[in-house]
């Protein structure tokens, strides 16, 4: 029997989503803490550290891959990408700890440590997050199915950066009574063991319904053959990697844009508190937005806008704070429907692939477009600290006009352009709605007959 069509239950889409909460608690303390832990903190140069979040990227795009070609080959009795989910998760919280745990080393060693724990944890993180990403697209076959529980996927997402964004400082204040060390330490535990009980769930809850054809044998050489043909696929990894510095650069410098520019340090968690609530708020606008308007023609229309905005905030006049919360503000909500598209649109050009040769490698796919991601992520957060360097950056004290413009660029200009550039390339993306309903009842009479 066929079951790809069913509806998902809120069961099972709310168990699903929790695995983001898990990974975001991660995520979004390395994109938005551990730049500022690494120099403020732990005493760690700009320059060294920007290098070793691009150089523990760039390993972590070489496993990206490998991960997502062994994945689509794993048969096991729970399936192709819940084994990775269950069996990743103690050492997904274990590393988390050890990165932001501060031995006593000299300049040398602790660069070294450092670089050390932050490949390993990314490492961690592509195991248990890549297969977890794929599980979404091979739920349900139906593209507004995937919509909404991608939607649920990026509330309970950003509800992890909801929490991570306005309480990390607070909670390692609290934990670390004066000793910033010990608190960030405190926290990063805590976020562990919910990671834990999170990804527990999501294996528990889930279900993978859609399966390759029967008679496709495994070849490597064909799936990267046929993954690189796919246009589709091209367009969003490019639109991936432009996403995705952007997201660097800005979560990386934001810290430092309140904390020497406006002088409000402790400002920065209600102002990134108040964007993930936009995003929230926003973010079930998606599917019902996209039926009416197509997901590609949404995406487009929140590149722009959000794009627009993020802009605004460098301008002289945009001086007081709640300016500046207002246009973020706009900027998140104009953005978030376009973050759980990206995802079905990727599911969707696996089906195309699927549908245009006969073969499926859901786990490939979604890889190869994380691993685009996250050269985006390793880029963007090198380039902050090179332009930090470059501006003359120096670590708690006052900054010059130089190193203060350097800040002001990271957190505004630079991400608004490059936002706005993405609708470029998404207007060369050809899977319109027709198209998606024409593979889903082409698919679904396919893999009836098997």
């Amino acid at each position: 029997m066929d079951n790809t069509n069913l509806k998902l239950s809120f069961k099972e889409k709310v168990g699903y989503s929790l695995g983001d909460t898990a990974s975001h608690f991660v995520w979004d303390m390395v994109g938005f803490w551990l730049l500022f832990f690494y120099t403020d903190v732990y005493g760690i140069s700009a320059a060294a550290a920007g290098t070793i979040m691009l150089v523990a990227r760039f390993w972590d795009m070489a496993i990206d891959p490998i991960i997502g070609v062994v994945s689509d080959r794993t048969n096991t009795r729970w399936g192709k990408f819940r084994p990775y989910i269950l069996f990743g998760a103690v050492p997904y919280a274990v590393l988390a700890i050890l990165t932001f745990t501060t031995p006593n080393f000299g300049e040398l060693g602790k660069i070294l440590y450092a670089g050390a724990t932050y490949v390993l944890l990314m490492t961690a993180y592509a195991a248990i997050n890549l297969p977890y990403s794929a599980l979404g697209a091979v739920m349900t076959d139906d593209t507004y199915e995937r919509a909404g529980l991608n939607t649920y996927r990026f509330i309970a997402g950003f509800t992890g950066q909801f929490i991570v964004t306005g309480l990390a400082l607070t909670l390692a204040e609290f934990f670390g009574h004066g000793n910033k060390a010990q608190g960030f330490q405190y926290t990063v535990f805590m976020f562990a063991i919910l990671s834990l009980i999170f990804f527990f769930i999501t294996f528990q809850t889930t279900k993978e319904r859609v399966q390759p054809p029967k008679a496709q044998k495994n070849s490597l050489k064909e799936d990267l053959k046929n993954l690189f043909a796919n246009k589709a696929w091209r367009i969003l990894a490019i639109v991936g990697i432009i996403s995705f510095i952007m997201f660097a650069m800005q979560n990386a410098a934001i810290a430092y844009y309140f904390k020497y520019y406006l002088g409000k340090e402790n400002n920065v968690q209600l102002f990134n508190v108040l964007g993930t609530v936009a995003l929230i708020v926003a973010l079930p606008l998606s599917k019902p937005l996209a039926k009416r308007f197509g997901n590609k023609n949404v995406f487009i229309g929140s590149s722009l806008i959000s794009g627009v905005f993020f802009m605004l905030i460098y301008l002289p006049v945009v001086t007081d704070i709640t300016t500046i919360y207002v246009f973020n503000i706009i900027a998140k909500m104009a953005y978030a429907p376009a973050v759980p598209l990206l995802w079905t649109m990727i599911a969707d050009s696996a089906d195309y692939g699927e549908w245009t040769t006969g073969r499926r490698a859901t786990g490939l796919y979604f890889s190869a477009a994380v691993f685009a991601q996250k050269a985006g992520w390793g880029i963007g957060a090198a380039i902050a600290g090179w332009i930090l360097t470059i501006s003359q950056f120096v670590p708690n004290v006052t900054q010059n006009d130089t190193a203060i413009t350097g800040i002001k660029l990271l957190v505004s200009v630079i991400p608004g352009v490059l936002y706005m550039s993405c609708a470029l390339f998404m207007i060369f993306y050809k899977i319109d709605t027709k198209t998606t309903d024409l593979m889903k009842k082409e698919l679904d009479a396919k893999r009836a007959l098997e």
